[in-house]
């Protein structure tokens, strides 16, 4: 029997669901990619936001599949845990945390280095790491004491997210000076696998979207509907983004890689442009670590409730009525992260958690339309629906083989002590 929600009012529509993904999607990140794509391509950089826009339309064709079939809060882990069962479920859930933890990271590490512009001695591990943790903590506190002060903020922050790159874009291309990239006729086809594999970044976060599923009315037109909007959107935006910014700056692009588009701002528009690109992004960013150390917690408290960790993990603050032990040890965690890796390298690893979830989102997806799952009403069908899984997976698989050992072995740790944690609560169920 398909499990249902309770008491939740579906009043989310096909445009507050697009503007929702958009805002989760459009983080801090598109204002140091730039940059990393560039010295990974370089002047074909626009191609490769193509093809990641391309194998993540597969990806999302999938989300709206399994969205109009499973209209569950919880989103991806639903639609992992109803199709495939309560273990893949959950390391669909572990994966979906890693995530969470290692992009909050990324983006605070690149929030620093967007001041370090402004401020040099940011650069030294030192201040670097007090400023991290200041931050860390600060959003610590503020999630203890409640949510409505977060959510507040992040409102504001998204149109101080959005208002800049549209800015940048329209004033960029209209003051450049340099010639148009030599998009085709640069292109090394060695080197996409590995920058798509970067920008994956900027892309991800749809999924979060999909996690309040429960309250998205008439969710097999709305999800489908809002999810092709947004990434439409998205694509666009990005590619201009990118654009614009080899337009401006050419090959030196690839050696802006603390603040890529401050340096572009600078050089159309002076010190003021810089300031207003540079105060943006970093408020930006700082928003976005706003937005995910509010969520990215709630799963180490259900991972207590559930006992796969400590039951002090989902203990309840009882003033504020908020995890409050696992949103400070979330935020410790995070900030040790950051503090010990740069952003592209934890984008990376963010990118081949993500996809791993991915995957296994295609597969369940393929699985509910193989049950026939309809529990959100006429399910989202396409032509040739059954094979878009197939090519999904074969997208993701091939994205997966420009990772390195190395990176597969971090996120392979990660899923064994999920695994030990899973069976280890499963045996003290069994003999309680």
């Amino acid at each position: 029997m398909t499990p249902t929600d309770h008491g939740l009012e579906r009043a989310i529509g096909v445009r507050g669901l697009a503007a929702t993904a958009f805002n989760v999607t459009v983080g801090g990140g598109i204002f140091v990619l730039p940059a990393v794509v560039a010295a990974a391509i370089g002047p074909s950089a626009p191609i490769a936001y193509v093809v990641c826009a391309a194998a993540m339309g597969l990806i999302v064709l999938c989300f709206a599949q399994a969205g109009s079939r499973v209209s569950l809060t919880g989103g991806p882990y639903a639609y992992v845990e109803l199709a495939l069962g309560p273990y893949v479920g959950f390391l669909a859930g572990a994966l979906l945390w890693l995530v969470g933890t290692t992009a909050t990271a990324a983006v605070g590490s690149a929030f620093i280095g967007s001041i370090a512009v402004f401020w040099a001695p940011l650069v030294q591990p030192i201040p670097r790491a007090l400023v991290l943790a200041t931050v860390f903590a600060l959003f610590g506190a503020l999630n203890i004491r409640g949510t409505r002060q977060s959510t507040r903020f992040l409102e504001m922050v998204t149109v101080v997210k959005l208002l800049p790159l549209i800015v940048f874009v329209v004033i960029g291309a209209a003051l450049a000076h340099g010639p148009a990239p030599d998009v085709l006729g640069s292109l090394e086809p060695a080197k996409l696998g590995r920058s798509v594999i970067v920008l994956i970044f900027a892309f991800a976060g749809i999924e979060f979207a999909l996690v309040p599923s429960g309250e998205v009315r008439d969710p097999a037109r709305t999800v489908p509907r809002a999810l092709f909007i947004a990434m439409s959107a998205i694509t666009i935006l990005y590619v201009s983004i990118q654009y614009v910014a080899q337009m401006i700056l050419g090959p030196q692009l690839a050696l802006e890689q603390a603040a890529p588009l401050t340096a572009a701002a600078r050089a159309v528009a002076g010190s003021g442009g810089a300031l207003f690109i540079g105060v943006c992004a970093s408020i930006s960013m700082f928003g976005y670590v706003s937005g995910m150390m509010l969520t990215a917690p709630r799963a180490l408290y259900a991972f207590g409730r559930d006992g796969i960790l400590p039951p002090i993990f989902a203990r309840v603050h009882k003033r504020y009525d908020t995890p409050a032990v696992a949103i400070a040890a979330q935020c410790a965690m995070t900030f040790v992260v950051a503090v010990t890796s740069g952003f592209a390298q934890l984008a990376i690893l963010s990118n081949i958690a993500v996809l791993v979830l991915y995957l296994f989102c295609c597969i369940a997806a393929w699985e509910l339309r193989r049950k026939n799952v309809q529990a959100g009403g006429t399910p989202f069908r396409i032509p040739g629906g059954p094979v878009v899984p197939f090519l999904a997976v074969a997208v993701i698989v091939w994205i997966l083989s420009n990772a390195t050992v190395k990176e597969f072995s971090v996120i392979g740790g990660v899923l064994a002590i999920a695994s030990l944690l899973f069976f280890v609560a499963r045996g003290r169920r069994l003999t309680s």
